[in-house]
């Protein structure tokens, strides 16, 4: 606020949204401003959600947190990140040493190209131009991010196989697979927002959460939500967890579990490039909340009840801080869920993906098509959708609860699991627990005694 008398931070009093036909108008001076600050938003948020990560986990565990550096320890990240920038580099001699270079430098740059799309609010002022408070925006925007988020992992796959090692490739190979699995997911959960908004432009698909849908419903009407994730209530849900996953955090964070691969993909690096992995794992966990704000919680706007109350609520430079309140509630779950639950088993993991994720949006995305199928349709009274919607959610609901499931199979005692063992099998040590005592040992108790013991007398 204290440029505002230059004019920077005045706000606009131009109405009207941003859309696609907006951007690419602006002067080189703003387009570089707005890299600077897209940079400058990513860092600072880094920095402060590690801090915010450290700080709520000892919440949860009873303990102060970093406390030490700084007003309630802020300064303690930069102060990790300049410790990791000045420590010694380490290159593993059996490394490929230009692959290992730029692994973490693909990582950190695909992280940062992701959030150019995001839309931080309306058009604004900057030094007395009037331009969009979003970097850039392009028809299939959202699928920007879907494409920068698949060539990071190549980043952390390359990372684990150029480090001449067996727990970095174990982990690399954990993050290709994990890619595929919930990368699917995630896409299908973008298509029932496509459907509705009708656009893959973040600033259109923020506009198109604006104002409500008038409902006529037996005669009652109401105004339906605007935001998307109670529109579309299983579409956020399944983005919220491939979320996690995509992001390679608890209780997903396969590819780097430190009781089974030491450290995963990036076990065998250190220094700088160690802290751009760091860096790249926190900028995707703002850019999954980002857009998870973008996409079902409204964008920038504050909720449309509010302007009854603050008219100016969603313009000039206000939206900036709705945005990054609705980032840090997100940021937040991410951080509850790692100080909360246990890190899945590896198979567990990836049928959830393609067992419970995938077919359950696909049939998500067939469900809400016939919805809009029938509200299109004007044969049909309302009463008849409704009744029709409620057939079809209904005969999902019992294919779900009725279908076959594949018993297990009995746990067999013991005892008959070793006797059913084909014979010329690997020995097995004694079900008793009990271990037999040792000839030789035999041997040396009866020698002892054999010998005489020594009286005191003759002492």
């Amino acid at each position: 606020m204290i440029l505002a008398p230059i004019g920077f931070l005045a706000e606009d009093p131009a109405t009207g949204d941003p859309t696609l036909v907006d951007f690419g108008h602006d002067p080189w001076w703003i387009v570089l401003i707005k890299v600077v600050g897209v940079f400058v938003f990513l860092v600072v948020m880094t920095l402060f959600t590690i801090w915010y990560e450290r700080r709520v986990v000892a919440r949860m565990q009873v303990r102060p947190g970093p406390n030490r550096h700084g007003p309630f320890g802020l300064l303690q990240s930069l102060a990790d990140g300049l410790k990791l920038a000045f420590k010694e580099d380490i290159m593993p001699l059996k490394a490929d040493k230009v692959v290992f270079f730029i692994a973490p430098v693909i990582s950190t740059v695909c992280a940062f190209t992701a959030f150019s799309i995001m839309p931080f609010g309306p058009f604004v002022s900057i030094f007395g131009t009037r331009t969009p408070l979003q970097l850039t925006d392009i028809p299939v925007a959202v699928l920007l991010v879907l494409a920068c988020s698949g060539m990071g992992i190549y980043g952390i796959v390359l990372g684990g196989w150029a480090s001449g090692s067996t727990y970095p490739l174990l982990g690399g190979l954990r993050s290709s697979a994990q890619l595929i699995s919930y990368e699917v997911a995630m896409g299908l959960s973008f298509v029932a927002v496509f459907m509705t908004a009708g656009t893959m432009s973040t600033s259109e698909i923020v506009n198109a959460q604006a104002q409500g849908s008038p409902v006529n419903l037996f005669g009652f009407e109401f105004t339906a939500p605007s935001w998307f994730f109670l529109l579309l209530l299983p579409s956020f849900i399944i983005y919220s967890i491939s979320a996690v996953g995509e992001t390679n955090r608890a209780p997903f964070d396969l590819p780097e579990a430190e009781s089974e691969l030491v450290g995963g993909f990036h076990t065998e690096y250190s220094s700088l490039k160690f802290a751009l992995f760091f860096l790249a794992e926190y900028i995707n966990m703002v850019t999954v909340s980002g857009l998870c704000a973008t996409l079902f919680l409204g964008g920038w706007r504050a909720p449309t009840s509010f302007e009854n109350f603050w008219p100016g609520i969603n313009s000039g430079w206000w939206p900036l801080l709705w945005f990054t309140i609705k980032v840090l509630l997100l940021l937040f779950v991410f951080i509850w869920l790692r100080g909360t639950l246990p890190r899945l088993r590896y198979d567990q993991f990836m049928r959830f993906g393609w067992k419970v994720l995938i077919p359950v949006n696909l049939v998500w995305i067939l469900t809400l098509a016939g919805i809009k199928t029938l509200q299109k349709s004007t044969s049909m009274s309302q009463f008849d959708k409704l009744f029709a919607a409620g057939v079809v959610v209904g005969v999902i609901l019992l294919l779900a609860l009725l279908w076959p499931q594949k018993k297990e199979e009995p746990v067999l005692p013991v005892e008959e699991q070793v006797a059913r063992r084909p014979q010329g099998s690997f020995p097995l040590p004694p079900m008793d627990l009990q271990v037999p005592v040792s000839p030789r040992a035999k041997r040396l108790t009866a020698e002892r005694e054999t010998v005489p013991a020594t009286s005191e007398e003759e002492v």
